[in-house]
């Protein structure tokens, strides 16, 4: 058993809880930091986050606040589990409270919009160099939903130090939770940023009516898309064939319970972003980093066709039908990686 920790969990959505639940039962001291005062308030009398994962007693020895000070001081490893577009306010508000020898871990996945920077470059600015040393990122296919009802599920951590990322393993791991060590910090967080693109694009698919066929075409081609981008931000290509990789790419493109899928589905099937993003309470994390990949993509000079015409159905009011048939038309080309 590794030695019990005190544990701030910030960001109290579907998985920042499934994760401070996990990290509670297995006997790490943790609490529970949410940005909504009410969510805290009900999640202290009914053990349960009634808005964001429904249906699942969270551990009595789980704590909660909605003071970020509270949550942050005095720990000895802090998960930050915010979206992406809202990382660097939320570390900058807790920076001035963390202890020096904190390890820090993000599991947040995305790629931010202004500046178009992974989520550990903006700790790797906003952090002094001797707690950015002891950064890691958790990712790999993993639905909240499912952890939380203990199912049997790998990821990976990646830091740049092996004795930081061994330590995360070691935090986390269950016997329903496996996690692997991996060096390779930007291949870990592409994986779980340009996944959710392609995910829109598998939903998209499903939701005009294609079939398996085109949806297993989407997601190799999708790899073969992010690995291209990994590359080109000196990434392993070994990253993508992994959980991290191809493995949280297969979840979120085939999962009922993928929201980036479903937002697909639901542009598929003819319906307006604005509306479908107005129904929902949960973060789809593709919709902004299909922007801000797109952005990338253009600035490296990579070349990210499915990324592309996902763009343009959001934001360019592309019909979906025209966008995958011209996906099938493109240019005729050896296939590469």
């Amino acid at each position: 058993m590794a030695m019990q920790e005190k544990i701030g969990v910030i960001g109290a959505g579907s998985w920042g809880t499934t994760l401070a639940d996990l990290l509670a039962k297995k006997g790490h001291d943790v609490t529970l930091w949410a940005y909504e005062a009410e969510l805290v308030e009900e999640m202290k009398q009914t053990r349960c986050n009634g808005l964001f994962l429904p249906g699942i007693e969270l551990s009595p020895r789980l704590g909660f606040t909605n003071d970020l000070e509270e949550a942050v001081a005095g720990k000895s490893v802090l998960l930050f589990v915010v979206p992406s577009q809202v990382t660097r306010n939320v570390i900058k508000g807790a920076l001035p409270f963390i202890s020096g020898s904190a390890l820090i871990i993000s599991a947040s996945k995305g790629i931010e919009l202004d500046t178009l920077m992974t989520v550990s470059q903006i700790y790797e600015e906003i952090l002094p160099q001797g707690l950015y040393a002891h950064f890691s990122a958790l990712s790999g296919p993993s639905f909240a939903r499912e952890v939380a009802q203990e199912m049997p599920t790998a990821v990976a951590v990646a830091s740049g130090r092996q004795d930081v990322a061994r330590h995360v393993q070691q935090i986390f791991t269950t016997r329903y939770f496996r996690v692997y060590t991996n060096d390779d910090v930007i291949g870990v967080e592409l994986g779980g940023a340009i996944k959710n693109v392609i995910a829109i694009a598998a939903g998209i698919s499903d939701g005009l009516g294609f079939g398996h066929n085109t949806r297993a075409a989407l997601i190799t081609r999708g790899l073969a898309e992010m690995t291209r981008l990994g590359r080109a931000m000196g990434a392993q290509t070994s990253t993508f064939a992994g959980l991290a990789g191809m493995g949280d790419l297969v979840l979120t493109c085939t999962g009922d319970l993928s929201r980036n899928r479903s937002v697909g589905i639901k542009l598929g099937e003819g319906r307006l972003l604005a509306e479908i993003l107005g129904e929902m309470r949960m973060v789809a994390e593709g919709v902004k980093t299909t922007e801000s990949a797109y952005s990338l993509a253009a600035r490296l000079k990579v070349e990210m066709p499915i990324t592309e015409k996902v763009y343009q159905v959001l934001y360019q009011d592309k019909p979906a039908r025209d966008a995958v048939l011209e996906l099938m038309t493109r240019d005729l080309k050896a296939e590469d990686f």
